[in-house]
């Protein structure tokens, strides 16, 4: 697996990451999470990303690999408010106690990033949720800071001294991103880990998507087919869904700046393959110009701009 700087981190993470997502919305059982995780480890996938916001994820991760705490770079997500949790969204006692339970429920007494999940410019520039977060660090809890989301709140994170990593949309139907945050994030040494890297499976029917992402699913289905480029047009052979699963994949980990593509299942078939394509490295110089021009193309011929899905 190749492995890859993580910005002003200095951690050596995977090209491909695991997702932990899905199997907390999905409440995965937890014998098959551990059946899931430990091959990944096992060959070189060392980068593992979660949130205190998907349900069940955190305890099924720290149940399925605590043990194996020294050999995974562990991502997680804070700010929003819980049920169980004091304070309102986005405030230092929500964040504090949220990551004091991110620590029990992963079985670390640290973890390795934590990335405020998903506020808007206008809190991130206010300042207490991310001073919540350089509190944290402060305290040993976390070992560096950062910001999950998009457009400009992404380019404003990754400008900020403090901020390490940022997760942010990269796709082949999500590409503001591409043009915006990451030059940022190269600029500043922030590492980049890209979330949705194969656009929700844009190729699928609309009767073929289901889960908890079928909303984004729809807009990039939408997107490609404006697009109008197929993968025979790239000297892509195969099935559409093999071709494009590799297209997709490899696109996102072609682009400049970005570390780690972050891809969520719960099928250890949908890893395997997703390993294979890792392999073949990144697309042809040639094959990305022409899914970049296919983007802006379709883009200048709509009515509004395509931002960043967030």
């Amino acid at each position: 697996m190749e492995q890859r700087i993580l910005g002003k981190t200095g951690f050596e993470v995977s090209a491909l990451g695991f997702g932990g997502g899905p199997v907390g919305f999905l409440a995965t059982d937890r014998q098959q999470v551990a059946e899931i995780l430990n091959p990944l480890l096992d060959q070189g996938v060392n980068l593992i990303d979660t949130a205190a916001g998907y349900f069940g994820s955190e305890e099924a991760i720290g149940e399925a690999v605590g043990h194996r705490r020294d050999d995974y770079v562990l991502v997680s997500k804070c700010g929003q408010a819980f049920k169980d949790i004091d304070g309102e969204a986005w405030s230092a006692q929500a964040i504090g106690q949220t990551i004091d339970r991110s620590l029990e429920r992963l079985k670390t007494d640290h973890i390795d990033v934590m990335l405020l999940h998903s506020c808007d410019l206008e809190t991130l520039k206010e300042g207490e949720a991310l001073g919540s977060l350089i509190a944290a660090r402060g305290a040993g809890k976390v070992r560096f800071i950062g910001y999950s989301g998009d457009n400009e709140a992404a380019v404003y994170a990754a400008g900020l001294d403090d901020v390490a990593v940022i997760e942010t949309s990269v796709n082949i139907c999500d590409q503001a991103n591409v043009d915006a945050a990451l030059p940022e994030a190269q600029r500043n040494n922030v590492g980049v880990l890209a979330k949705r890297p194969i656009a929700n499976a844009a190729w699928k029917d609309a009767s073929e998507q289901q889960g908890i992402y079928i909303d984004y699913a729809r807009t990039y289905s939408e997107r490609l087919a404006k697009m109008g480029i197929t993968p025979a047009d790239l000297g892509f052979s195969g099935t559409v869904g093999e071709a494009w699963s590799e297209i997709a994949l490899r696109f996102t980990l072609s682009m400049p700046g970005l570390t780690t593509a972050i891809v969520g299942t719960t099928r250890p078939s949908n890893i395997k393959c997703n390993l294979e394509i890792a392999a073949k490295g990144i697309l042809p110089e040639k094959i990305v110009v022409e899914l970049r021009s296919a983007f802006r193309s379709a883009e200048n011929d709509a009515a509004e701009p395509w931002l960043a899905q967030t």
